[in-house]
């Protein structure tokens, strides 16, 4: 456990001291709430920006999360893994550090986010609403954590994994409900939005606006964040060994 919060320091102190890093990770979604949420025009609710803020906190996470392999790619290519795995520790900790980490990133900049949502004019979430909301977003960058540091380890270069990157990002994002209700989609739209995990974590989060406890959801996510965790730590194990 010891172990598990020093790497996990160490990367949270290394981000933190790269203050353009931080600052551009907020202007994307930050615009998005701006630009999209308070001018886009809707005909199915009459607070867009209510229904748009789900989705841009889980954009935000599945940016950060999908991201965040990066991190043990470039400590492999610059000779800091085989470092950290000579230290008297299980190996396992070293991945579950950069996990842990990428999680925790992600919800410091969802708080921020969900902070300027609700100065622009959307609806406060009272606290049990709030706790269920980080829950759900744990849960989901977790499991994209996940599956990032899987391809992080079986990609070679990190060009390769920009680009695996950049087709699974935006593909996840618009054919979820990020944007707009399943009822206002094209029928072919509607069958991929309801299997993408992105809805999954969008709806749970717009079900707790309801009170409406999303159990399918969560079970969803949890079921789906050990499995790609566990294919993660078998994959981790194949390289370290």
């Amino acid at each position: 456990m010891k172990r598990l919060v020093y790497y996990l320091q160490r990367d949270l102190t290394r981000w933190l001291r790269r203050k353009i890093a931080v600052i551009s990770a907020l202007i994307t979604p930050a615009a998005w709430l701006i630009f999209v949420g308070l001018t886009l025009p809707t005909t199915f609710t009459d607070n867009y920006l209510d229904f748009i803020t789900p989705g841009i906190l889980v954009m935000s996470m599945l940016g950060t999360s999908l991201q965040g392999g990066s991190l043990l790619m470039f400590d492999k290519i610059l000779g800091f893994l085989n470092k950290f795995l000579a230290l008297p520790a299980p190996r396992e900790t070293i991945l579950f550090g950069k996990i842990l980490f990428i999680t925790i990133r992600g919800l410091i900049q969802t708080t921020v986010i969900l902070i300027l949502a609700f100065l622009l004019g959307a609806s406060m979430y009272d606290p049990l609403t709030l706790m269920a909301t980080y829950i759900i977003l744990f849960l989901f960058g977790v499991l994209f954590s996940s599956l990032s540091t899987t391809l992080a380890l079986q990609l070679d270069d990190h060009d390769s994994y920009a680009a695996v990157n950049a087709m699974v990002s935006m593909p996840l994002f618009f054919t979820s409900t990020a944007l707009m209700p399943y009822n206002v989609m094209p029928a072919w739209l509607r069958v991929i939005a309801h299997l993408n995990p992105v809805s999954y974590a969008i709806d749970a989060i717009r079900m707790l606006g309801t009170d409406i406890i999303p159990w399918a959801n969560l079970l969803g996510l949890a079921v789906a964040a050990v499995i790609v965790l566990l294919i993660c730590i078998r994959r981790f194990r194949r390289v370290t060994v």
